[in-house]
């Protein structure tokens, strides 16, 4: 397994910083990672409608109205406001050279802690159409190093079902360790599942900020 530096790879690279860091687009060599807000809500139901058979294997369950307009207006609106109170930070996913940037995926941020612990947790989603051309690993690398710097996280935590192998790869391509076995971690689909939980450490074991 390489080492976290080597899994993250090369830089991304990362728009002009705006006044809050969270909320910078990051690009790789294929992907462009963008910051939602109310305005895209379209975009983004049109992603979990045309993905959700794929998608809700793998999610907690929703609000009757998760697949309307009004539901993702409002939860855009409220993941705009975590970002800016750090407390998360959240991506679309889009190709790089696609001009309308349709949504292939999400990855985001959430439970950021500051102080001693500097951590968050890394969730992410991919169209089932996109599966197997690296999009997920290309992604989670670039957020990766954005985590680290220049929001200058410590670690990174990510929980996948022990059945969700393809996950389990994705983050081990970047550098993750497993480090645990959570039983009846979250509820989805239908019961109490467990999950493998694993960890990515900033290789420069720099103190906190």
């Amino acid at each position: 397994m390489e080492s976290p530096a080597r899994g993250v790879g090369a830089p991304a690279a990362v728009s002009s910083a705006p006044m809050v860091p969270e909320l910078d687009e990051i690009t790789t060599g294929r992907l462009r990672l963008w910051s939602a807000g109310p305005d895209d809500a379209f975009r983004l139901l049109r992603y979990h409608q045309d993905n959700w058979e794929h998608l809700r294997r793998w999610s907690p369950p929703v609000p009757d109205d998760y697949l309307t307009l009004g539901y993702w207006e409002r939860r855009l609106a409220a993941e705009r406001g975590a970002a800016e109170g750090g407390r998360a930070a959240r991506w679309a996913i889009s190709w790089h050279d696609d001009e309308v940037a349709r949504v292939i995926g999400t990855i985001g941020l959430t439970d950021i802690v500051r102080g001693p612990v500097e951590s968050a947790t890394v969730g992410y989603g991919l169209a089932a159409r996109e599966q197997g051309k690296g999009v997920m690993t290309e992604a989670l690398a670039a957020v990766a190093r954005h985590a680290f710097q220049p929001l200058a996280l410590h670690q990174l935590f990510a929980g996948y079902l022990p059945v969700n192998e393809p996950s389990g790869r994705v983050l081990r391509r970047v550098g993750f360790q497993v480090v645990g076995y959570l039983r009846d971690h979250i509820f989805i689909n239908g019961a109490w599942r467990d999950h493998v939980l694993a960890q990515l450490v900033e290789p420069t074991a720099r103190p906190p900020a």
